[in-house]
């Protein structure tokens, strides 16, 4: 798309609104779904669309389509909206305008340069992996997806931006089963580099089948309170869902009773704890060079040494509660307006410098070498009754509430790993857990598999990561 086109059509209707925003995108991708024996989907999908947005008065308009001679309809209409509902001021954080085209990063390969034979029989041979594990593995599931995109720009402000991206994800689970009793084994993996970061995961497929299978045989976990360590890819999860949701200002310059609970300098967790978030950091799938409303993607420290120092913002958010915009204003696809979103969240591991982005310190650790690995960490000097829980199933988080259910767990006993156990459930308030930690890791892992959901929008690429961590009085839902 020309973007001399879009800063034509800006000029013409920019005087009728305090703020026009003209977003056009161009998308490909491959979509691949396998069950069991069965090839579910096996698509390339081609599309292109644009959206504008308009302010008047403190109200927005919005219009999509996805044809080019569409969009002076889609100006008009968004002006519309937006004069129809505006009654106040309009109060959006300044921004510097800039003038910027930024394409596939260095190191990034296209996928669309990889035939669709290719990625089709890479999800065949993880796929039968998974069905010829075990005769106790009943049904199996493997998902492919990838995507290319570019982006341009243009606002009333004098902004012309463009960027491109690659992005694949994959996964893939394993259902056991033995009379009533059904266990699950998943795995999840993505990139933002190439079709090369989904090769060679082989043994990772095959452990999530036997998981499974081995699970069947475990005896489930007594319910009560532990003290649980969590391992990186839990610490992600947790950091993402449990928190990273309540530092999205939309959320709480909306809610005043959360606003109060999230006011900056209050304190939330132990000296030595610090979680940020940001797109700036390179290579990871939440990464970028500007949000969808124009800002320049940073880092943003959320929590510095257990207190409340930020959060994320649109630049509509950030006006109203008087706060720097952050770059978090992100859309699944042109369908979308923006909304406030995380990009790549974590909590830094110890012993670094909090504002260095953290590289991967090891692999999760795989199930022969847990005991060595977390004995020698110190993580479970101490504990007489707990659990070491690493990987995830699942979960659901509901304001401040959270439950996750762990993919695999041992009792620890008087300091020591002793019997693995099946169906851990770990639950609590997050601003009681993050007070309970006692001890954060030096270890690290990025996750790069998730897809993060919020207003009807599901699937936004997203990072996240943590170090190993150590949570008194957790809640263990059992037997």
């Amino acid at each position: 798309m020309d973007p001399n086109q879009l800063q034509d059509l800006v000029r013409r209707y920019q005087s009728q609104v305090d703020f026009l925003l003209i977003r056009w995108e161009e998308a490909q991708g491959t979509d691949i779904v396998l069950s069991r024996e069965l090839q579910e989907t096996c698509s390339e999908i081609s599309a292109q669309g644009g959206q504008v947005r308009a302010c008047y008065r403190g109200g927005w308009g919005f219009a999509s389509c996805n044809r080019v001679d569409q969009l002076t309809q889609c100006v008009e209409q968004a002006i519309r909206g937006a004069r129809l509902v505006g009654q106040e001021t309009t109060i959006l954080a300044p921004v510097t305008p800039q003038i910027a085209h930024y394409g596939l990063d260095r190191g990034c390969t296209d996928p669309r340069q990889i035939p669709l034979e290719e990625k089709l029989a890479l999800c065949q041979t993880y796929n039968h992996l998974l069905l010829k594990h075990h005769p106790r593995i009943t049904s199996t599931s493997v998902r492919y997806g990838d995507s290319w995109q570019q982006v341009t720009l243009v606002t009333s402000e004098g902004s012309v931006l463009s960027q491109a991206w690659v992005d694949l994800e994959m996964r893939f689970a394993a259902l056991a089963t033995s009379g009533n009793q059904v266990q699950t084994g998943r795995e999840t993996l993505g990139s933002r580099r190439g079709f090369a970061d989904l090769l060679g995961y082989e043994a990772q497929v095959q452990a999530a089948a036997g998981r499974a299978v081995q699970a069947l045989d475990l005896p489930g976990v007594q319910g009560g309170v532990y003290t649980v360590v969590i391992d990186p890819i839990l610490s992600g999860l947790f950091v993402h869902e449990a928190f990273g949701h309540l530092s999205e200002a939309d959320t709480v310059y909306e809610n005043p009773d959360l606003l109060e609970t999230m006011s900056l300098g209050r304190r939330f967790g132990p000296k030595g704890l610090h979680i940020l978030d940001g797109a700036a950091p390179p290579g990871h799938r939440g990464s970028y060079h500007f949000d969808d409303e124009g800002t320049p993607a940073r880092l943003t420290p959320l929590i510095r040494d257990g207190e409340l120092v930020g959060r994320l913002h649109s630049r509509e958010t950030a006006g109203h509660l008087e706060e720097a915009p952050t770059g978090n204003a992100r859309c699944l696809d042109y369908h979308y307006p923006s909304l406030v979103r995380m990009t790549n969240t974590w909590i830094a591991p110890s012993h670094t410098d909090p504002l260095t982005p953290p590289v991967n310190t090891s692999l999760p650790v795989q199930p022969e070498n847990i005991r060595a690995y977390y004995a020698s960490s110190g993580a479970l000097a101490g504990i007489e009754r707990g659990l070491l829980c690493v990987n995830w199933l699942g979960g659901m988080t509901n304001g401040e509430m959270f439950t996750f259910a762990a993919g695999q767990s041992w009792l620890i006993e008087q300091g020591e790993l002793t019997q693995a156990v099946r169906d851990v459930n770990l639950s609590g308030n997050v601003f009681e857990t993050l007070a309970d930690i006692e001890w954060i890791g030096s270890d690290f892992f990025w996750d790069e598999s998730g897809g993060c959901g919020k207003g009807g929008q599901s699937g936004l690429a997203v990072g996240c990561g943590g170090p190993s961590l150590r949570i008194r009085d957790l809640l263990v839902g059992g037997q």
